[in-house]
Order: structure tokens, then sequence, then C-alpha cells
């Protein structure tokens, strides 16, 4: 049976995530000045994407997983995400495509997955792609099946944690080779910067 506290989430995330998002206006928070320094703007070379945020309940607290990048020759190497990537000609719409990819990256059942909606499209300067967050829940915590090619490691974030705001912190980092404010919540002892920091945002913005 699934807990009382993890159901009322689910109904009120399904219900603001069918009415108007706070967008730009949560992603702005996170956002780091790499947006405007580097100048990237969408152009016809532009893939689309998307990403899952999923939540279950584990020992009567409330998670979701992010995973860790693995070190790479790309522009996300080493980052924190949410499992996701572009999307497939065979894809029927973007909520396939995050499903598909969280199945193929940390091996969850996409059949036991219920999607609650989404939150804002958002484009990705360094890697010029927009990506759409489909939010979804799971009634029970899943087995990881983490591929290695794509994945270090699987977090599993527990939702206090997201809700606590001393996590939130401010630094430099340079990207390509460029010097940018990044504001970041700090996250079982890793940096969550970036769009995933931007969807985080926005997420918690509408949980409000």
């Amino acid at each position: 049976m699934v807990a009382k506290p993890f159901s009322d989430l689910t109904t009120h995330l399904r219900q603001r995530l069918s009415e108007s998002l706070p967008g730009e206006a949560a992603h702005r928070k996170m956002a780091s000045s790499a947006r405007t320094k580097l100048g990237i703007r969408p152009n016809e070379r532009t893939r689309r994407s998307a990403v899952l945020i999923l939540f279950y309940p584990y020992q009567s607290q409330i998670f979701l997983p992010l995973i860790l990048r693995p070190q790479y020759d790309g522009v996300h190497a080493g980052q924190m995400a949410f499992p996701g990537g572009r999307e497939e000609r065979t894809d029927r719409d973007l909520t396939q495509t995050a499903l598909r990819e969280a199945q193929e990256e940390i091996g969850i059942k996409v059949q036991d997955v219920t999607v609650l909606g989404q939150l804002t499209e958002l484009f990705i300067p360094p890697s010029n792609f927009y990506v759409q967050p489909i939010v979804g829940m799971l009634n029970s915590r899943p087995d990881f099946y983490p591929d290695p090619r794509e994945v270090d490691a699987v977090i599993e974030v527990n939702l206090a944690t997201l809700l606590d705001e001393t996590i939130v912190g401010d630094s430099q980092i340079e990207v390509r080779g460029v010097m940018v404010d990044a504001p970041f919540y700090q996250i079982e002892g890793h940096r969550v910067w970036g769009a995933t920091a931007m969807m985080i945002a926005e997420l918690l913005e509408v949980m409000k």
C-alpha cells in the first residue's frame, strides 16, 4: 500500500502540472551566467531530448534518482543529471523518449511508471538541445541497473534534502574556457548546477 504522504504528493503534482507553470521565472533562480556569456541560441541544428524526474516511496520517505555522468570528452562529463537523452525517430513523443532513456540508463521498468505531467521545456546552450522534463512516479523503490557507459552512479535523493534551503550555493566554474557564475544545489556530496538545477528550481516552485 502506498503511504499517504506519497499519495498526497503525487496527487498534488498531477494537479499542479496541469495548470500554468512558473517556467522561466523559476529557471532564472538557478541559471548560470553561461547562458548569456556563451551566446548560443536555438538554431536549425538544435535537437530535442527529454529527462525523467521519477518519485518513489522508500522507508516512509520520498525519493527521486539523479545520475552521475561518467568522465568523457563532452560538455556534460562528470555532471549530475536526471536520466534521459535525445529523441529518436521511433519515439512516439518526448514522454516516450524520457521513459525509454531512463530504462536504458538506470534499468527501470517503463510499464511500472505512471506519468504525472511535465515541466517547462528548457534550452541547453552548451549541447544545443531542448530538453523536456517529464515527471512520473513508481509505487515502490525500483531496482537500479545503471548502464556503465552512460552512468557512473545512481544517486537516490531524499525529497527532504531538496526542500532544505541550506543546500543552495554559488560558485564560479569554467565552461568552454569561460569563467561563469553557477548557482548549485549541494546534494549527497555533489554540486548539481546548470539545466538540472534549473529543472529542480521549477519542480520545487510547482510543489509549493
